[in-house]
């Protein structure tokens, strides 16, 4: 028998702890996306942790900013940020409030709102395609800068929500250094994922840019 997916959202204690205890309990969970078209439902099958101003990897290394305010809590939000300049990834937001740390979505499975998704990521040849990689799932999700800050842990209807749904099990989760964080962090092994599923996107290391001469 198929185990059917808790619906009931995440407490907020449930962020409250360190972020490499949280990240690899994140897999398996229902991150549902409240959109004017219709809800989306993404199962997160690959993550990566960013611990803060102890992690040369983390955009909160330097200390606090204004992009990066809300990593320093409290748990349970939204942490949005716009890279290379056309790109949005979602990550949320854990440990204790003043203290800096996050997960980074990597991946997931859609699984409602398939219709939704495939009008946002037209180049998917197939549906795993969908979230398979940070900018793709935001993409899929309609995640932009408008939701940083959104609490997934809110008890009244939100644009993002995190439900149980069905935790992995331990023994299948596997982990490895995050793709393409280099330096000091490159070898962290924070990245987490499910073994063997198909949405899992595809490992890669750094590769330091070129300066123009």
């Amino acid at each position: 028998m198929i185990e059917s997916p808790d619906r009931t959202p995440i407490p907020r204690d449930f962020f409250d702890r360190p972020v490499l205890d949280v990240a690899p309990q994140l897999l398996g969970r229902t991150l549902v996306r409240r959109t004017d078209d219709g809800p989306i439902e993404l199962r997160i099958t690959e993550v990566e942790a960013y611990a803060g101003e102890l992690d040369p990897g983390s955009h909160a290394f330097r200390g606090r900013t204004p992009r990066n305010d809300v990593m320093f809590g409290p748990p349970g939000h939204a942490y949005v940020y716009f890279t290379y300049g056309m790109w949005h990834c979602l990550n949320l937001v854990c440990g204790p409030e003043g203290r800096a740390s996050g997960v980074l979505l990597r991946a997931g499975e859609i699984r409602v709102g398939a219709e939704l998704a495939r009008k946002r990521r037209v180049s998917a040849r197939y549906d795993r395609e969908l979230a398979k990689g940070p900018a793709r799932l935001a993409t899929a999700l309609a995640v932009d800068r408008d939701l940083n800050g959104t609490d997934v842990c809110a008890k009244t209807p939100s644009p993002l929500t995190l439900l149980h749904g069905t935790p992995t099990p331990s023994d299948q989760v596997r982990n490895g250094p995050r793709t393409g964080v280099g330096g000091d962090g490159a070898h962290h092994p924070w990245r987490y994922w499910i073994d063997g599923d198909p949405t899992v996107s595809p490992y890669r290391a750094h590769v330091p840019r070129r300066r123009a001469t």
